[in-house]
């Protein structure tokens, strides 16, 4: 016969084994620094896991563009490392729930679903 309370019990230091690992992992995006880049390298730029940039470095030529040129470039360096941090969000996210049948666009679909709540207010 198996034991209810012990099954409750495996199961509670399961999810707090699982929590560990997700702080830990959000600690590690968290350090993570990527590079974006556009323009033929005219623009790049450093972000961390937290996205805050860190590093901006803009080549002399794209100077020599207008300001809202220039503007296009920062941004789309921007999301680019922006990217690159959700990508790498994501992989890690799969490793962690690996086995567990859990969907990794999870925190997308609850996004989702909370941003429908606001457009109903």
């Amino acid at each position: 016969m198996v034991d209810l309370g012990q099954n409750i019990g495996n199961l509670v230091k399961e999810a707090q084994k699982m929590q560990e690992r997700m702080q830990k992992a959000q600690q590690e995006l968290g350090d993570l620094i990527v590079e974006g880049r556009s323009g033929g390298d005219m623009v790049m730029l450093k972000l961390n896991g937290r996205h805050q940039m860190l590093d901006l470095r803009i080549k002399p030529t794209a100077m020599d563009e207008d300001t809202e040129f220039l503007s296009e470039l920062i941004i789309a360096a921007y999301n680019d490392a922006l990217k690159k941090i959700e990508d790498g969000s994501k992989r890690k996210i799969q490793s962690l729930t690996e086995g567990l049948n859990i969907p990794t666009d999870l925190m997308e679909k609850m996004k989702k679903e909370g941003n429908k709540d606001d457009d109903k207010a």
